[in-house]
């Protein structure tokens, strides 16, 4: 069994360039089938600004690769820039 303050401490890494996606800062729940859908990693300011929210990358279930003692791997698209990422769309590719 893994705690979820456990998981939060561990590092996230994209296996197919390398970056560090940072911790986890949310999970998401099904809680009519009692599962852990996705990840919630924070993802870059939207603008320069104090007030500005922080965008939420969501990593689905289906693309962890491995979690490990010190880091959880995780294979999600490369991409420039990680907008295209966002939240939603993983969500609805799984879908398709």
């Amino acid at each position: 069994m893994i705690k979820v303050s456990d998981l939060r401490a561990r590092d996230v890494v994209n296996i197919l360039d390398g970056k560090k996606l940072g911790n986890i800062i949310d999970i998401d729940l099904d809680l009519d089938n009692g599962k852990v859908t996705s990840l919630i990693l924070p993802g870059r300011n939207r603008r320069y600004s104090f007030f500005s929210r922080r965008e939420e990358l969501s990593v689905p279930w289906n693309k962890i690769v491995r979690i490990g003692r010190d880091v959880i791997l995780v294979e999600i698209p490369v991409a420039n820039e990680i907008d295209p990422y966002r939240r939603d769309y993983l969500l609805d590719e799984e879908h398709m």
